[in-house]
C-alpha cells in the first residue's frame, strides 16, 4: 500500500510553517496516543504515521529531500537523496564518479594510486526515551573487513616478497580509454589504483590485506540527544589497503515512542486523565517526570478539559549543557460511565441543584443558539 504524503498525514499545506506542522501534530497525537485508545489497532497505526511524517517534516533538510523526491528520499536506507543516496556523507560528486569514473586525470577520493582508505560504514541503534534523557553506552555488532591478521594487512604471505610494479597502469595507478571523441580515465582494475601488485597474496585475504569480520563497539550516546542524530566514531569503519586508514563509522540513533510522554526538544508532554469530580472540585496529584520522580500537580477547581500546566525544569535534557526544559500536562476531563444506582441518583440531585448553573460554556452555546433560531423566524 502507497505511504499517505506526510503533509496530508498532518492535516497540514505543503508551504505550512514549523510552528504550524508542531501545532498539528500534538493535536493528532493526543487524539491518537495510545493511552486513549486502548486496543485501537487502527489509532496506534495512525499515531505511528503521525510521528513519522512529522519527523521528517520536523527537520529542515529531511523537509527539503522529501519536497523534492517524496518518499523515496527515505527508501534502502537513504539519508537525504533519491534511490537512498546520501548527499550528506559521499556528496554528488560520488555519484558522478560512479556514473563516469575520472575523467582527464582527476583523481578517486583519497587519491588514485597507492593505497585505498577504507570505507565509512552506516549502522542504527534503537534506544528509549529515558535512556536520551540520561544518556547510555550501547553496544553494537557491526559486519566490516577488518586487516588480516594472517599477513599484518600486507596481502603478501609471510615471508615472501613483497609487492611489484603492476604490468597493466606500469604503477600509474589508472588505465585510460577512448570512447568516441573523449579518452576516460578509469582506476586501474588489477591493481585497484596501487599502482602495484602482491607477487605471493596471502592464502587467507587473497591479496586485500582485509577480511570479512563481524565486530562489536561500544557507542556512548550523549544525554539530550535528538531522534535522528547521526554519531560519528572516527576509524571505526572498513580497515584500508596497506598502509591506509581505516573508514569512519556513522551510527544513527532511534528514539523508540514513550507510553506516556512526547517530547519536542526539550519540551516533555505529559496527557493526565482527571476525575469528573476531581476536575470540578479540585485535587492535588502526582505526576510522573521523565527523570523517575515524582511531581506534585495541583488542580484548581472548575478545571476544563484541555487545560495545561507548566511544571518549570521537570523536562528534557539538552544536549551538551546542564540544563532542563519544561513538562506541559494536559489534563482531559473523563465523564465516568458504568455507574451505579446511587451514583446516579446522586448526580441527579446534584443536577436539579445547580438549576444549570455554573457551565457557562454550555448556557453561552445554548444562549446563543436561541437567537439563531429566532433570527430566523
Amino acid at each position: 500500500m502507497a505511504k499517505q504524503d506526510y503533509y496530508a498525514t498532518l492535516g497540514v499545506p505543503r508551504e505550512a510553517t514549523p510552528d504550524d506542522m508542531k501545532k498539528a501534530y500534538r493535536k493528532l497525537a493526543m487524539q491518537y496516543h495510545p493511552d486513549r485508545n486502548p486496543g485501537d489497532k487502527s489509532a496506534e497505526s495512525k499515531f505511528k504515521e503521525i510521528n513519522e511524517a512529522y519527523d521528517v517534516l520536523k527537520d529542515e533538510q529531511k523537509r527539503a529531500a522529501y519536497d523534492r523526491f517524496g518518499h523515496a528520499a527515505f527508501e534502502n536506507g537513504g539519508g537525504g537523496g533519491p534511490q537512498g543516496f546520501d548527499f550528506g556523507a559521499g556528496g554528488i560528486g560520488d555519484i558522478f564518479e560512479q556514473m563516469f569514473g575520472d575523467f582527464a586525470g582527476g583523481q578517486r577520493r583519497g587519491g588514485g594510486r597507492g593505497p585505498r582508505p577504507g570505507q565509512d560504514l552506516r549502522t542504527s541503534v534503537e534506544i528509549d526515551l529515558a535512556e536520551a534523557f540520561t544518556g547510555t553506552k550501547s553496544s553494537l555488532r557491526v559486519a566490516t573487513r577488518v586487516s588480516c591478521e594472517a599477513c599484518s594487512g600486507t596481502g603478501s604471505e609471510k615471508g615472501a616478497a613483497g609487492s611489484e610494479t603492476c604490468g597493466t597502469c606500469q604503477g600509474a595507478g589508472k588505465v585510460r580509454a577512448q570512447q568516441g571523441f573523449f579518452i576516460v580515465e578509469r582506476t586501474c582494475p588489477t591493481c585497484g589504483g596501487q599502482g602495484r601488485t602482491v607477487r605471493n597474496p596471502c592464502r587467507i585475504c587473497s591479496g586485500a590485506g582485509t577480511v570479512q569480520r563481524e565486530r562489536t563497539l561500544s557507542v556512548q550516546i550523549p544525554a539530550g540527544v535528538e531522534d535522528g542524530t547521526r554519531i560519528r566514531l572516527s576509524g571505526e569503519g572498513e580497515a584500508g589497503g596497506p598502509g591506509a586508514p581505516a573508514g569512519d563509522l556513522y551510527v544513527h540513533v532511534a528514539i523508540r515512542p514513550h507510553p506516556i510522554f512526547q517530547r519536542d526538544g526539550a519540551t516533555i508532554f505529559c496527557l493526565v486523565p482527571l476525575r469528573m469530580t476531581q476536575a470540578a472540585l479540585g485535587a492535588e496529584l502526582e505526576v510522573p517526570a521523565i527523570d523517575g520522580t515524582r511531581a506534585k500537580l495541583k488542580i484548581p477547581s472548575g478545571t476544563q478539559t484541555g487545560q495545561q500546566f507548566r511544571m518549570r525544569g521537570k523536562g528534557f535534557s539538552v544536549l551538551r549543557s546542564a540544563q532542563r526544559g519544561d513538562m506541559v500536562i494536559q489534563v482531559q476531563v473523563e465523564t465516568p460511565n458504568n455507574l451505579t444506582s446511587k451514583q446516579r441518583e446522586l448526580l441527579e440531585k446534584f443536577d436539579a441543584a445547580g438549576d444549570g448553573k455554573g457551565s457557562p460554556e454550555h448556557e453561552g452555546f445554548f444562549a446563543k443558539a436561541k437567537e439563531f433560531f429566532h433570527g430566523r423566524g
